[in-house]
């Protein structure tokens, strides 16, 4: 167990630490709300593959999370705790000179908005990131769901036996297609719209120069939603398509890759990908 402090509250995260460290350390970011854990000890079971492959990795609660102290906060608002976390891994390993971020989902999004902020982060894997709005999450529902439902065998098989109720279901249909067509998009005070998520996300990967592992599940919707974001836009394409992005895509994998074989590959491409560069 390592504590440290953010803000004047009590962090506590687990390092697992090999017997020589390599000088490039990891730092695991959940994705929230989330415990340092995992679902199915996926971020245990990451960091302790890790450090038997010599690299030393922190996974850490920030603030409001599992065992850590204050109030539970947004994503884009532990800034202060990832460079508290950098700060104590560097402490305890002085060996250690730079770290990799690795986060999934909205732990993605937030390693985005920190990394260029710190010279000590020299890479980001990229799991999933999160990048909702409600028109996104519509379209993506619209097209890698209903889709994919339309030539289900089984749900017309419930229609004929009178098993669904579709009127519901159109009404549920309708409601996402009316947020797919932009309907009840909010604004500021000042009337504009504020930057959306995915802008402000791009922007930040722009600014970091580091190296960049981009993992994609292929049946989960949050990863789908990614993809089409980037594909729509030219900016994202050519972020995606700088030399120090690399990308590896698990097609059968779910959002957290929930089963042994997906986190065994996860953590290959990983280690991988750290010893390459």
């Amino acid at each position: 167990m390592l504590g440290f402090s953010c803000g004047g509250e009590a962090l506590f995260g687990i390092l697992s630490v090999p017997a020589q460290p390599a000088k490039r350390a990891v730092l695991i970011v959940v994705g929230g709300p989330q415990y340092r854990v995992g679902s199915h000890r996926q971020f245990t079971t990451l960091a302790r593959g890790l450090a038997a492959q010599g690299i030393a990795a922190l996974r850490f609660d920030y603030r409001g999370m599992g065992d850590s102290h204050g109030a539970m906060r947004d994503f884009e608002a532990v800034g202060e705790d990832l460079r508290a976390a950098v700060d104590s891994l560097f402490t305890a390993l002085p060996g250690v000179q730079e770290v990799v971020i690795w986060g999934l989902c909205d732990g993605a999004s937030a390693a985005i908005f920190y990394a260029a902020d710190d010279a000590r982060v020299s890479g980001l894997v990229l799991l999933n990131p999160w990048v909702r709005t409600s028109g996104g999450h519509a379209k993506a529902t619209i097209k890698h769901y209903y889709r994919a439902r339309l030539f289900d065998p089984e749900l017309w098989k419930k229609i004929l036996r009178g098993q669904l109720n579709v009127g519901a279901a159109a009404a549920s249909f309708l409601r996402i297609a009316g947020a797919a067509a932009g309907k009840g998009k909010g604004k500021d005070q000042a009337g504009a719209a504020p930057a959306a998520l995915p802008e402000r996300m791009r922007a930040g990967l722009a600014r970091f120069r580091g190296k960049v592992l981009l993992i994609i599940s292929g049946a989960d919707l949050t990863a789908q939603e990614f993809l089409d974001t980037a594909a729509g836009s030219e900016q994202w394409q050519a972020v995606l398509a700088a030399p120090q992005v690399s990308r590896q895509t698990l097609v059968e994998a779910d959002h957290t890759f929930s089963r042994r074989v997906w986190k065994d590959q996860v953590l290959h491409w990983t280690g991988d990908w750290l010893r390459s560069w």
